[in-house]
């Protein structure tokens, strides 16, 4: 902690900010009971498949000298290790696995091995380097399943010891972040080697304070005997013959269980089926299938998008209900149901999957407050921000069940409300969640505009809540230019065009409904915002809105990328719009690789800093779309070569969480952010909001009519089909063809009634 943080501590004891946390890279730095840590996530692997999913090594492994690695269950980790060796030595990587699906290989083979020899000798080669091959097959799909085969690539016969080392912890993500508990619960004996099910298997157990019981058992294919049992878990290992170009195989089946009541025993549940490969193919066909697909003859835009829309199936998660999926945040450490950042990635989607804003709305309207309850800093009619269903939260350890620390969430629900209802003309929807719609907007009223002053602030009640409850959430990302801390109450830039969004999108749904006098009410306020917007953001000396106003109305005047989710929202003056782009792509602001989330003129920018100088994607697209949004079709282009440029650079053509915000000039290559989430449902989302905004698509499905405002391409940009898009019930293929100074637009196939306008 930095001295600075270690005061604020001291000054205000009954303050635990645990999760400045998340976004707070020197917060994170230490192991302070209540901190969170950072683990660097460079070169790990993922394997995901719904709420399972498995952080590994290049090699494949999970080892206990690298924190965070591991297989989970939601926010249980239930192996914490996983590591093969060979001869007793770690094989040599080959080709490593993909960065993030379902399924992998890995293939390896093995170094010199050699023996040690009498009298000082040379050491004596006993297999020669690259005499074996080793592959690792992995799939995950509701169990974990790995084939281990050893292939002999000599002329004679070799000896191979496979071991592998393995425990399981069931450690708490909070805990692995580097929140320190009072007390956990009690691990139980590890039960085996033994036989059953034509193999051997191995179970690990745990009992939780929460009363949940844990259980991961491992089955292998062939037996391997016990060679250490310790405190880091067991050690197997056995003694193959290879026989000359013959290969052995051995097959590991993982899976865990909880049980809500305690058990007594150790009775190891039956085993469940193999995970199919067949199956988890054909579910990311029908997702392909069943979404609009964007082509372009562009290689990195093209390997961008096919990525991004891997990546989102990857982060498709169930429940918490049985009949419900979400959209997680990101993976490892944000695989739950996030409201903001669910919210603006279905935003991002409407063109491409208006299904995930459908589920989106629904989910967060079962789950909105119905009563204030400061430890989970909720309040009626208020949209969550975080759902978690770990020990830390079953026991009451941490607020998240769920934690509602979040002031942007509320409008931007009814923001996609809005534009989900303008693509769907899903009427019955809209009348469903009437009431959740009427209870949001109550927030904002009552309880977001703390003051009564018309604008929308935050202020922290949980003792274990966040003291910044905007995107920008870390302890230290809102500050005045001399590098000073803002003070709460804080009206965030773009809440307040979020909240203005939201009483324009009402009052057109309310008018749909019939209900003309709130339609009228909702847009005089919105009016009386936008007016006193202007007159309390604006700084003249800088050319842009100030990133907030303070507990004393004064303005937070740090140069920041919020002030283009204001154009983004509308709330924005047209004849201003035009010069806080050119302060966002100016210097300062631009990277070169994309807009800064903090201006490098400004005392603490960090271009490693979470919130103080990085890229992050999403952020990117918003205000790329907000620059559309107003002609400014010049900086639009800018945003999004810079994004697609740096995807190329990106491990499969990934733009993760964030990367850092060094110049290009002097960082010719996107230096990426070492704790980032990858994948992460925004970035991967924003390079579809970057399409359908820059081609200005105004959708209006009740009226079966999609008009195309002023569309542009890129420069760099040639050709651009859009297939399936779905407005209402009708399906349109549209082609777009970049020229000097211009685009064609070419209708190319047109199901159901649909009429496209193109307005330059």
């Amino acid at each position: 902690m930095t001295a600075q943080q270690t005061a604020q501590q001291a000054a205000d004891p009954a303050v635990e900010d645990i999760f400045a946390d998340r976004r707070d890279e020197a917060a994170m730095a230490g192991s302070t009971p209540g901190v969170l840590r950072a683990t660097d996530l460079t070169g790990v692997h993922v394997l995901k498949h719904d709420r399972l999913f498995m952080l590994s090594d290049a090699f494949g492994d999970i080892h206990r000298d690298r924190r965070g690695l591991g297989l989970y269950d939601g926010d249980t980790r239930v192996l914490s290790t996983y590591d093969l060796r060979l001869n007793g030595i770690r094989p040599v990587v080959l080709r490593a696995a993909s960065a993030a699906t379902y399924q992998a290989a890995i293939q390896l083979t093995n170094p010199d091995l050699v023996h040690s020899t009498a009298g000082g000798q040379d050491p004596e080669v006993v297999l020669r380097r690259q005499s074996l091959g080793i592959l690792r097959e992995r799939l995950v799909h509701g169990s974990f399943a790995e084939r281990i085969t050893v292939h002999n690539y000599t002329g004679a016969a070799e000896h191979a010891r496979l071991a592998l080392r393995l425990d399981a912890d069931f450690a708490d993500i909070f805990e692995l972040r580097g929140l320190v508990r009072e007390r956990r619960g009690r691990r139980l004996p590890i039960e085996g080697p033994k036989r059953a099910d034509g193999g051997h298997r191995l179970r690990f157990a745990y009992r939780g304070l929460d009363g949940r019981s844990w259980q991961t058992t491992v089955h292998l294919s062939l037996p391997l005997e016990v060679a250490e049992h310790d405190g880091d878990g067991m050690l197997l290992d056995g003694d193959w013959r290879i026989p000359a170009g013959g290969d052995r195989v051995l097959e590991v089946h993982i899976w865990s269980e909880v049980s809500s009541a305690r058990r007594r025993g150790s009775r190891a549940g039956r085993r469940p089926a193999l995970p199919d490969p067949g199956e988890a193919a054909a579910r990311y066909r029908a997702w392909r299938s069943g979404s609009a697909a964007i082509e372009t003859s562009h290689l990195y835009a093209a390997r961008a998008l096919d990525r991004g829309l891997a990546d989102l199936r990857l982060l498709l998660n169930s429940g918490p209900a049985d009949d419900e999926r979400y959209l997680a945040a990101g993976v490892p450490w944000f695989s739950c149901l996030f409201g903001r950042d669910t919210l603006i990635t279905s935003l991002q989607l409407l063109a491409v999957r208006t299904q995930i804003a459908q589920e989106t709305l629904a989910i967060l309207a079962r789950l909105q407050a119905t009563e204030i309850d400061d430890w989970r800093d909720a309040e009626p009619g208020k949209i969550l921000h975080e759902l978690r269903s770990g020990e830390l939260a079953a026991t009451g350890e941490i607020p998240h069940t769920p934690y509602y620390g979040t002031v942007d969430a509320t409008p931007l629900w009814l923001v996609l409300l809005d534009e989900y209802q303008r693509w769907t003309a899903d009427d019955a929807l809209v009348d469903r969640l009437w009431p959740h719609a009427l209870a949001a907007l109550q927030w904002i009223d009552e309880h977001g505009d703390l003051d009564g002053d018309g604008f929308v602030e935050y202020r922290r009640h949980s003792r274990r809540g966040l003291a910044n409850q905007g995107w920008k959430d870390s302890a230290d990302a809102i500050r005045m230019r001399d590098g000073r801390r803002a003070e709460a109450p804080i009206a965030l830039v773009e809440v307040q065009g979020y909240v203005y969004a939201a009483r324009i999108g009402l009052a057109r749904l309310a008018r749909l409904r019939g209900e003309e006098q709130l339609a009228k009410s909702q847009e005089q306020a919105a009016e009386r915002l936008r007016v006193r917007f202007e007159e309390a953001f604006w700084m003249a000396d800088a050319g842009t809105y100030a990133l907030a106003l303070d507990a004393e109305k004064r303005q937070v005047d740090a140069i920041a990328s919020n002030a283009g989710h204001a154009l983004w929202s509308g709330i924005a003056s047209a004849e201003r719009a035009a010069k806080v782009a050119e302060v966002l792509t100016g210097p300062g602001m631009w990277s070169g690789w994309g807009i800064r989330t903090l201006s490098s003129e400004m005392v603490g920018f960090n271009p490693i800093g979470y919130h103080l100088g990085t890229v992050w994607p999403h952020d990117n697209g918003i205000c790329a779309a907000g620059f559309a949004r107003y002609g400014l079709f010049d900086a639009a282009r800018l945003v999004a070569g810079g994004l697609l440029e740096s995807s190329a650079y990106f491990r499969e053509a990934r733009l993760p969480e964030l990367f850092c915000g060094f110049d290009r000039e002097s960082s010719p290559l996107p230096v990426p952010y070492p704790v980032a989430c990858s994948p992460q449902a925004w970035a991967a989302g924003s390079i579809f909001h970057l399409v359908s905004s820059t081609l200005g698509m105004r959708p209006d499905a009740a009226n079966q009519r999609l008009e195309l405002v002023r569309p542009a391409l890129p420069d760099w940009l040639p050709d651009l089909h859009i297939r399936n898009l779905r407005v209402g019930e009708a399906l349109v293929d549209l082609a777009f063809g970049g020229e000097t100074d211009s685009i064609s637009v070419e209708v190319l196939r047109r199901s159901g009634a649909l009429d496209v306008t193109v307005r330059l």
